[in-house]
């Protein structure tokens, strides 16, 4: 047994070719992330902490969608949420909805520990913010230009899209609306030498989303879950996770089934449609997969006996 970490920036269709400039950015991104949260465990931080630290540095990366890096609806605006969740308690927060919180994964965290409640959404959670003191900006802070760029090129070709999509050559026929409903989100999971686990995700959501669209992130069981068997944080369509249960399915194929972390998310994954999905998890013991059915995922992990590794596209492809 021994400390274990992961972590996301997104799974969906990514092209092997992905250009220079929009994968270098996010594999620095995760490297970065990745080292911030291998020291917190070595400082004995809890993983409680450590999720959250890591999940504010890939919400600060305007690279990724979460935080700076926000995709806007179809009326140009941001709507973030996130969840936060304690395995050795399994206390839990989230929020949906923001407009103005630099960091929505502490506002999850917030809700958790300063509120009776679990989730909290649009003026509440906005309210709620307020009333913690935590960091705001005017929404204009995340509306940056290329996100408006982005926005454009999804309403031009009439569709909902992650927010790497590459733009559609002249001659491709423009695909129906609900054809790319697949989501960009950045997350982590961490366990410590004691087996305590927790896991946070937060998103910016699809870029041209409907307002007050409310993805799988901020949903316990679904996008984010732990317990004292796993911790796990999903990514891909949101639609297709809320249906799955996926990071609650993961644990419970461990609990109830006796299966292993990596059989669990395994099966899971392979249970929802392909191209829809993918998770990292860590187990009690230490254990880490990150297991995907999209193209790519953007991932990185590292354990204690000295493993690291970061990756986009599955091994044997680049």
């Amino acid at each position: 047994m021994g400390w274990a970490i992961a972590l996301h920036g997104g799974a969906g269709d990514i092209a092997l070719n992905l250009e220079t400039e929009r994968r270098e950015p996010r594999e620095e991104g995760l490297r970065h992330c990745l080292e911030i949260g291998v020291a917190a465990l070595k400082a004995n931080k809890s993983p409680l902490d450590v999720v959250e630290l890591v999940v504010r540095e890939l919400e600060n990366h305007p690279h990724f969608n979460a935080g700076r890096g926000s995709v806007l609806t179809r009326n140009g605006t941001v709507e973030m949420e996130a969840s936060i969740m304690d395995g050795r308690t399994k206390k839990c927060g989230a929020v949906s909805g923001l407009t103005t919180v630099v960091n929505a994964i502490s506002l999850a965290r917030l809700v958790m520990e300063n509120t009776p409640h679990i989730y909290l959404a649009f003026d509440g959670a906005e309210a709620f913010a307020r009333e913690q003191g935590v960091e705001t900006v005017d929404s204009s802070y995340f509306v940056t230009p290329e996100n408006v760029a982005r926005l454009k090129q999804a309403q031009e070709a009439n569709r909902v899209q992650v927010d790497y999509t590459p733009p559609l050559q002249k001659e491709e026929q423009i695909p129906p609306a609900d054809g790319e409903s697949q989501i960009g989100t950045v997350g982590c999971v961490a366990v410590d030498g004691n087996g305590n686990l927790a896991a946070a995700t937060s998103t910016g959501g699809l870029v041209n989303k409907m307002v007050g669209r409310i993805g799988d992130t901020p949903i316990v069981g679904a996008g984010n879950y732990a317990n004292s068997y796993c911790a796990v944080s999903a990514t891909g369509k949101g639609e297709s996770i809320i249906r799955g249960t996926v990071a609650r399915d993961v644990a419970a194929l461990m609990e109830f089934k006796g299966l292993t972390l990596k059989e669990a998310a395994a099966y899971v994954v392979e249970s929802v449609p392909k191209g829809t999905c993918g998770l990292i998890a860590v187990s009690a013991t230490g254990e880490v997969t990150m297991q995907f059915n999209t193209t790519g995922m953007f991932r990185a992990s590292a354990t204690e006996d000295g493993h690291s590794e970061i990756g986009i596209w599955h091994p044997g492809q680049c």
